[in-house]
């Protein structure tokens, strides 16, 4: 019998490409989310396995039962919807993640991955961040992350064995695309508008990693032995996917015919900078290949947007950015105040 495995959020933009990849690596898969981006999708999701539906705070033991393995994508992603609402990051990237972790090794759950970030070092001080640096969160969801980690890690025991990823900013072709990471937003917008803008110097340092391979990596973490991962963060990506934001801009517009690169240098812009060393991971996985570098992810997401009909109405639509379509849930009144669904609807545009 396959291994049963539970993936929070695997209606989200990474886990509607990792769940199917579960399934055909032969593992029992079943979906736990709660529906917040059910209706964001550019091309239809074939991802059809066996789902909870339930919003990740509300999750009991009985849940999380009979599971061999809890894959834990599920949060408010990225900086700008962390900082939409403290209480919300607060209780669903920290609080109900504890608590998930507590509920799993209470109900015999043998191995957690925990989906991180390499975020949590901030601006970093350091030429090139190891999963020993100082950690340094700047914003919400950072910290969220940083505060999961230490109390998922003290669970840790003979019969529960976590394991945290801290990714590299994720980019590439999900049926639930995001628009707001870095390389997804060059690209969309080099496709839609013929131009990119770089509201920064393009100086700052970021380590990328294309969906398919971050969806990879987890399983070959979740099929490694114990000992090599038990209660072990890794940073999750590999050194030649270092490159500055000018780099990936170069990219994107030597890859788009006819657009154009604009570098405004705002004082205000984004500066945070942090060039990862991914060395413990190749250390512990040496035969794992990181099959994506960002030219090819660039012709993948260039082929995919056009095959797709990409309009740069679409691009900048609400569906595709974390924080405008939560903004609109709650707009609509169809989540509380406290990010809770109010009533089963079907969501609409």
């Amino acid at each position: 019998m396959p291994k049963r495995v539970l993936i929070t959020g695997h209606e989200g933009y990474i886990g509607s490409v990792m769940a199917p990849l579960f399934l055909k690596a032969g593992y029992e898969v079943v979906g736990l989310d709660s529906g917040f981006f059910h209706e964001c999708t550019l091309v239809p999701d074939q991802n059809q396995i066996p789902m909870i539906s339930k919003d990740i705070r509300e999750v009991e033991p009985s849940d999380l039962e009979g599971f061999d393995a809890v894959i834990h994508l599920a949060a408010l992603s990225n900086d700008a919807t962390g900082d939409l609402n403290r209480e919300w990051t607060q209780s669903i990237n920290y609080e109900a993640s504890v608590r998930l972790a507590k509920f799993a090794k209470t109900a015999g759950v043998k191995r957690f991955l925990f989906s991180s970030s390499c975020i949590m070092y901030g601006v970093s001080e350091a030429a090139v961040v190891t999963e020993d640096s100082p950690l340094d969160p700047k914003t919400e969801y950072a910290i969220s992350k940083v505060k999961s980690e230490r109390a998922i890690a003290e669970l840790a025991d003979d019969s529960f064995s976590p394991t945290f990823l801290r990714n590299g900013t994720v980019y590439g072709f999900s049926p639930r695309m995001r628009f707001d990471t870095a390389f997804n937003n060059l690209m969309g917008s080099a496709v839609t508008r013929g131009k990119v803008v770089v509201e920064s110097n393009g100086k700052p340092w970021r380590p990328v990693v294309h969906v398919a391979d971050l969806a990879r990596s987890f399983l070959a973490v979740l099929e490694a032995p114990i000992e090599k991962v038990h209660n072990q963060t890794f940073n999750n990506g590999a050194n030649h996917l270092n490159h500055q934001i000018k780099e990936l801009a170069e990219v994107v517009v030597k890859t788009v015919p006819g657009s154009k690169l604009e570098m405004l240098a705002s004082p205000g812009a984004d500066q945070r900078t942090y060039k990862a060393d991914f060395s413990k991971f190749a250390r512990a996985f040496p035969h794992f290949v990181f099959k994506w570098n960002i030219k090819e992810g660039a012709r993948e997401l260039c082929d995919a947007f056009k095959k797709a009909k990409l309009t740069e109405a679409q691009f900048n639509d609400k569906h595709f950015t974390r924080i405008s379509w939560l903004r609109h849930l709650l707009e609509k009144g169809l989540l509380d105040d406290s990010l809770h669904w109010k009533k089963s609807i079907e969501v609409s545009s």
